[in-house]
């Protein structure tokens, strides 16, 4: 395929950035997005050219790392991390835009790359539990029901990768502190601090400048292992009882 591609190219944080244009020829349909990029790059060092700066890691949709917005989607037009985002899905001729995530708390910090701590610091908050040290305790000490853990579970394959953030008009993280939230919160094991745990995530992600949720439902949409809106819900549960609890 031969593709047209806009892309943000930005030098460091404090330089202005603009969308450059790119020819690319030679790219297979089963590529994925990632090695299309890789391909442009082999061609830009050739050229002794600076290539695009872009994330990536495990490439396998499991990482979270690739974050990109693909023709104004994040991740691109399936519902998918940008890694198993294959070019079949586009057509021969096509021009596609790509551009970092577009949130005020993830700076871009060089062409695609944005800092994500944000989301960091967040977990920092109150994302985990406190156990004593020691010995590994007994799997079946604590009986989980069914329900709680596939629900614990399920809520549990976020992967941070921020397109809740990336689509959200208001620039809204709830989507992820929900899933973080809600899988603690269904396990005995985070029963202790489940007041304190919720008001403190949610106070960091309001002092990281994360908007508010209005329930567009954008997040859920975009999200790439498919968290449901829901756990905003449960967030907004477990808030009001840390507060009548005097939280």
């Amino acid at each position: 395929m031969k593709l047209t591609l806009n892309i943000w190219r930005q030098a460091d944080q404090a330089s202005k950035g603009a969308m450059q244009k790119y020819d690319l020829d030679g790219v297979s349909e089963d590529m994925s997005f990632l090695e299309m990029l890789d391909l442009l790059n082999e061609n830009l060092n050739e050229q002794g050219e600076d290539p695009v700066a872009f994330d990536s890691d495990c490439r396998e949709g499991i990482c979270g790392t690739c974050s990109l917005m693909i023709n104004g989607q994040a991740h691109g037009p399936e519902v998918t991390t940008t890694c198993q985002l294959h070019m079949r899905s586009f057509s021969d001729g096509d021009t596609i835009t790509v551009e970092p995530w577009r949130a005020d708390p993830f700076p871009v910090l060089k062409d695609l790359v944005v800092d994500r701590s944000a989301f960091d610091r967040i977990i920092q908050a109150g994302g985990y539990i406190s156990v004593n040290t020691g010995s590994a305790p007994e799997a079946n000490n604590l009986p989980v029901e069914k329900a709680k853990a596939d629900r614990a579970f399920d809520v549990a394959t976020c992967i941070g990768c921020g397109a809740c953030v990336a689509a959200c008009p208001n620039g809204s993280a709830s989507l992820f502190l929900g899933a973080k939230i809600t899988h603690l919160g269904e396990l005995p094991q985070g029963q202790p601090e489940r007041d304190t745990r919720v008001v403190s995530m949610v106070a960091q992600h309001d002092h990281e400048g994360f908007g508010g949720c209005t329930n567009i439902g954008e997040c859920t949409a975009a999200c790439p292992k498919e968290i449901p809106l829901d756990v905003i819900s449960q967030l907004n549960k477990d808030l009001r009882t840390a507060i009548r609890h005097g939280h």
